[in-house]
């Protein structure tokens, strides 16, 4: 499973934005995670910078990973919506979108 975690009250503070994208529970290593982040028209993506930790091998053999973007708060506020997903090969198996209106610090 994926998940979409958005940025802290205190960080916006600071001036910047950072999403955590989490996944484990099974999956295996040839596998990336990518992001997409849209306007709140949908029309335009935000490009922000994007780091990913190499997949951690866990007890049943399967990996788990993150990778986290990051934005400015001006960027952040600008954010309709963010998809993390995760693909292999050409596949996009799993997506998770975090809407920003669905934060509670906006």
């Amino acid at each position: 499973s994926t998940l979409v975690l958005g940025p802290s009250n205190k960080e916006l503070e600071q001036g910047k934005a950072t999403l955590m994208c989490v996944a484990n529970k099974g999956f295996p290593s040839d596998w990336s995670l990518s992001w997409k982040t849209s306007d709140s028209s949908g029309s335009s993506s935000i490009r922000g910078e994007e780091s990913r930790t190499p997949g951690v091998l866990q007890n049943d053999g399967l990996y788990s990973w993150s990778s986290t973007l990051t934005l400015t708060a001006d960027q952040w506020g600008k954010v309709g919506s963010v998809t993390c997903e995760a693909t292999q090969g050409s596949q996009s198996l799993v997506s998770e979108i975090l809407r920003r209106d669905q934060c509670p610090q906006s």
